[in-house]
Parts: C-alpha cells; sequence; structure tokens
C-alpha cells in the first residue's frame, strides 16, 4: 500500500508539472466527450479503453494518444519506484483515475467487465 502512495505521488507530481502538454486539448476534449457518452471508460490498468466499438479514425487516435502519454508517465514513476510499469498503471488507476470518475462514466476493475459509475 506505501508503494502504491509513492507510485501516485510520483504521477500526480508529473501531472501537476505538465497536466495538458503530455496531451493535445482536441484529444482530451474528444476523449471527454466520449467517455460523457459511454464510449471509452477507464481500465484498472491505467488506460483508457474502448466501451463499444468505433470506428472513428479521430477518436481512436485520441485515446491512442492519451495513453502514450500515460505510459510515459508510468514508465517515469515505476523507473522511480523500483517497480513494474504495470504496477505504476494500476497504481494510478487506483490512486488517481478512480477519484476522477464522473457519475455516468465507464470503468473496468481489474478481472471484470465495464461498468457504469
Amino acid at each position: 500500500m506505501r508503494h502504491d502512495l509513492s507510485i501516485a505521488a510520483a504521477i500526480l507530481a508529473a501531472l501537476a508539472v505538465a497536466p495538458a502538454a503530455a496531451v493535445a486539448i482536441d484529444a482530451k476534449t474528444a476523449v471527454d466527450s466520449a467517455k460523457a457518452a459511454g464510449v471509452v471508460g477507464e481500465q484498472a490498468d491505467g488506460f483508457l479503453g474502448f466501451v463499444k466499438p468505433s470506428s472513428d479514425p479521430a477518436l481512436r487516435a485520441a485515446v491512442e494518444e492519451i495513453n502514450q502519454g500515460r505510459a510515459a508517465l508510468y514508465r517515469e514513476a515505476a523507473a522511480k519506484n523500483g517497480v513494474p510499469v504495470e504496477a505504476a498503471g494500476a497504481a494510478a488507476y487506483k490512486a488517481v483515475v478512480q477519484a476522477r470518475l464522473k457519475p455516468g462514466e465507464y470503468y473496468k476493475p481489474e478481472g471484470g467487465g465495464w461498468v457504469r459509475k
């Protein structure tokens, strides 16, 4: 648990330094809209996933862009804390992402299916 807090703290610090720099505003807007519509959701591994299939190439690119930014943050936090990248992503989901979920948005807990908050 203490290790999860250290990882989460490293991720929060990275987000505070450059919250929008890692992700284009257009990508964030597209993903936020898709989350509100129930098309995109948050996964227990710390990455975005598709709740419903989407053939929209702009949305797919936006999700990929955000996931790449998150992957970079998770690699940095993992290196600082001496843990696998997967552990950093899971810790970020538990400590950061879950707290930011809005009512009506979807999330996918580890080993489970999509759940609406």
